[in-house]
């Protein structure tokens, strides 16, 4: 098999800081070090890291004002456990990173983390719900009792608890019959969701839900009928679920087919991007979603003190395509490594690093990320920093693409709403 491998430098002229019209300090030591970044670049995954090459690009165009002589070492986990592993062993043992930074689903962040702590080497990681991070790397994650900490690999992004509380705020709103159909997949993220302990279910049942639940079913499934036919049969007025991109087209394509018409449909990962949504025409309309980063946050980059809306309009104009969410997650977590390296004598002292990334405090432009507040269970509150969320509608326009519109922001309120919550019928 032939291993994806970039290698990208920064100070070279194809990155030179004056092509970024940034104006950064100077810094009197230059501190040399390798960083890995790996993310799911092709498979069934590969939406999330539509941002990547944009956003090492930029990092490395503003690195040398930032006193900063880094290598980026790119590598694609191809939305594959497995292979996710292997890159990691291969960044590590063969290209000898100093930090590993990764993104995008537990599917590739979980088994990179695993392997870095095992190995003693910092990462930074982010766009995987908190819990199927944490608790999908224990021993036994069937044991509380049981659960450490980590002292070389740190996440930040929201939790479980936040994506049900905004799901459950657009469901509030609006009169149901409170039946509720759940498509949820045997992986990291539908088994957390599923789970009766820290997923959906219990909150589900505490506010007078009842949850139609076919089971775990497998991804890259071509036919849904049998939960169709549950949730037709349990009249479900809801539809929720956390499924990859293609399941949700061929899913939501047969339901439709079928008869299946609930009035809220909120689904996690494969409603994130405007392409996958764009992709089923009408019947994507008034789909819901949450929202983890746009245009509208009013957060700015600790690294380049654009706005979100700065770097949004700029990833259009490079990349010729529409926003997407992990635009921001992505840059933040060069922020993350750009200033926890500035605030670290000697960046190639894995140890040193590692407890820089954990003393992180910097307003970022997908908001605060700091390591340790009381917003996280104590047991993850070392290794977990939470950030905001809010729940957003797809709105087809007159040309055919769609608008994410935020319709929800209880636990955000900072972050602007732009329209209220329609019912699909």
């Amino acid at each position: 098999m032939i291993t994806r491998r970039k290698l990208l430098k920064s100070g070279g002229t194809a990155f030179a800081v004056a092509s970024s019209g940034l104006a950064l300090p100077a810094y009197a030591q230059t501190k040399s070090l390798k960083i890995g970044y790996v993310s799911p670049q092709t498979g069934p995954l590969s939406a999330f890291s539509a941002a990547d090459s944009f956003m090492v690009e930029k990092f490395l165009a503003a690195a040398p004002g930032l006193g900063l002589d880094v290598e980026v070492i790119v590598k694609d986990s191809q939305s594959n456990p497995n292979r996710a592993a292997e890159v990691a062993k291969e960044l590590i043992s063969r290209d000898e990173v100093n930090l590993i930074l990764v993104a995008s689903t537990p599917e590739t962040t979980n088994p990179v983390c695993s392997i870095a702590e095992q190995e003693e080497i910092p990462v930074i990681s982010t766009v995987a719900p908190w819990q199927p991070w944490f608790i999908g790397q224990q021993g036994n994650p069937g044991d509380p009792a049981s659960w450490q900490e980590f002292d070389y690999v740190y996440h930040f992004f929201w939790g479980l608890e936040d994506n049900i509380s905004t799901f459950m705020n657009m469901w509030n709103s609006v009169s149901t019959n409170k039946q509720v159909a759940a498509l949820w997949p045997n992986d990291g993220d539908g088994n957390a969701w599923a789970s009766p302990d820290v997923g959906m279910p219990p909150a589900l049942a505490a506010q007078g839900y009842a949850l139609t639940d076919p089971g775990r079913y497998q991804n890259l499934t071509d036919d849904f009928s049998a939960q169709i036919n549950a949730f037709k049969q349990a009249g479900c007025e809801i539809m929720t679920g956390i499924p990859i991109p293609p399941d949700f087209t061929t899913f939501w394509t047969q339901a439709k087919q079928q008869g299946f018409n609930p009035k809220l449909v909120s689904v996690a990962k494969a409603l994130l991007f405007p392409e996958s949504v764009a992709a089923l025409g009408d019947l994507g309309h008034n789909l819901t979603a949450e929202v983890w980063w746009s245009p509208n946050h009013p957060f700015k980059s600790s690294l380049t003190g654009e706005s979100a809306a700065d770097l949004a309009m700029a990833f259009e104009a490079s990349a010729k395509r529409q926003w997407t969410m992990p635009v921001g997650f992505v840059h933040a977590l060069f922020e993350v490594a750009a200033d926890a390296i500035k605030r670290t004598d000697d960046p190639t002292d894995s140890a040193a690093l590692a407890a820089a990334i954990g003393s992180t405090n910097i307003d970022s432009v997908v908001g605060k990320i700091q390591w340790g507040r009381d917003n996280v269970p104590e047991f993850a509150r070392k290794n977990i920093s939470k950030t905001p969320l809010v729940g957003g509608q797809w709105r087809k326009q007159a040309d055919g693409s769609f608008d994410l519109v935020i319709v929800e922001n209880a636990n955000a309120p900072n972050i602007p709403l732009g329209g209220t919550l329609e019912t699909l019928s």
